[in-house]
């Protein structure tokens, strides 16, 4: 800082007032409001020169050059994001980028359903590659260090807003994630999950099968409580959610009974129990239906058929089976009527 000061005081001295105002004044040649410069890891000068001239980022690129020289800003390239703002000075600008004062990024996570999805995501948001994250979820190394496996790895993703520099390395993305994971698992939380006769990765993992059933909120504590229901008298879940991640057909609108058959852990209509992963990120909301589960003797549900997203419960397969045949009758009359 203080030698761009020095500089700054030299070129008063000897090129006077036009110089100044190359300096100081405005020193952008972009038309929109803002130009976000990316400096990737081991770029150097010439590099980056020769981006900010073919993006036509700066009005004067040789004084910015020289200036860049003078400081020994050539020697000291520090990899990020960089907003450029309209009309910001070249003294500005190199100030700037010589401190490495880069701009955050936001990486905001909703619900993600796989770990490509959660690689993709970053890949488009930071500098590390979508291969690169990946490559990290599945070392064996990092596994090890969270006492994961590549099933359970996503039960350390909560959707929230995480703010990196865009340089960060996979290894500090993920770790701001586990962070957040501790946090959220309180001791309170730790004894809720326990009462269930869960833990941290079963409860995320049924968590995630509420989440996929229902978007109304007031319902997921009750159908929490039928899986729960399940689990302990040894029934099999059939939670069509599962069956729809096994396949990766998450736009499927309706299970048939084909689908049932396939060959997966993940298929909860063969498999007795949990899945050995969770098949998305789970809101919060679901998280608390889970550990504040009702006691129930619900066993079944199943979608009201004035299609509110809210569902019917029922403690027998004689009644569950009547709700069946009523949102079955509902479904099979809308589609006549849109095929009309």
């Amino acid at each position: 800082m203080k030698k761009l000061v020095l500089l700054l005081i030299i070129l008063i001295l000897l090129i006077g007032a036009e110089g100044i105002y190359l300096v100081l004044g405005p020193g952008t040649a972009f038309k929109s409001s803002r130009y976000d410069l990316y400096i990737h890891t081991g770029m150097n000068f010439e590099e980056l020169d020769s981006t900010i001239k073919k993006d036509n980022v700066l009005t004067h690129p040789a004084v910015f050059n020289w200036l860049a020289k003078r400081v020994s800003f050539p020697s000291s390239v520090k990899a990020g994001k960089y907003e450029i703002h309209e009309g910001m000075s070249l003294f500005n600008i190199l100030k700037m980028l010589r401190n490495g004062r880069q701009t955050p990024v936001n990486l905001v996570i909703t619900k993600l359903r796989t770990r490509e999805d959660l690689a993709n995501l970053v890949g488009k948001k930071l500098e590390c590659d979508s291969g690169a994250f990946m490559r990290y979820m599945n070392n064996t190394d990092t596994l090890k260090s969270y006492g994961l496996d590549t099933n359970t790895i996503m039960t350390m993703v909560f959707p929230d807003t995480y703010t990196y520099y865009w340089n960060t390395t996979p290894s500090r993305i993920f770790k701001k994630m586990e962070v957040a994971a501790q946090a959220f698992w309180t001791p309170e939380k730790l004894q809720k999950a326990s009462d269930h006769h869960l833990n941290r990765i079963t409860a995320y993992i049924l968590a995630s099968i509420v989440e996929e059933e229902t978007t109304r909120d007031e319902d997921k504590p009750k159908i929490a409580s039928v899986y729960l229901n399940r689990i302990a008298s040894g029934m099999r879940l059939s939670a069509d959610p599962t069956v729809k991640f096994a396949l990766r057909r998450f736009d499927l609108k309706r299970v048939y009974e084909k689908y049932l058959l396939i060959e997966s852990p993940y298929n909860t209509y063969l498999n007795v129990g949990l899945p050995p992963g969770p098949i998305c990120t789970p809101s919060l909301e679901s998280m608390d239906a889970v550990l504040n589960a009702p006691q129930t003797k619900y066993y079944y549900f199943v979608a009201k058929p004035d299609f509110s997203g809210y569902s019917n419960f029922a403690e027998t397969f004689p009644e569950h089976l009547k709700y069946a045949k009523e949102y079955q009758k509902a479904l099979d009359e809308q589609m006549r009527i849109g095929q009309h």
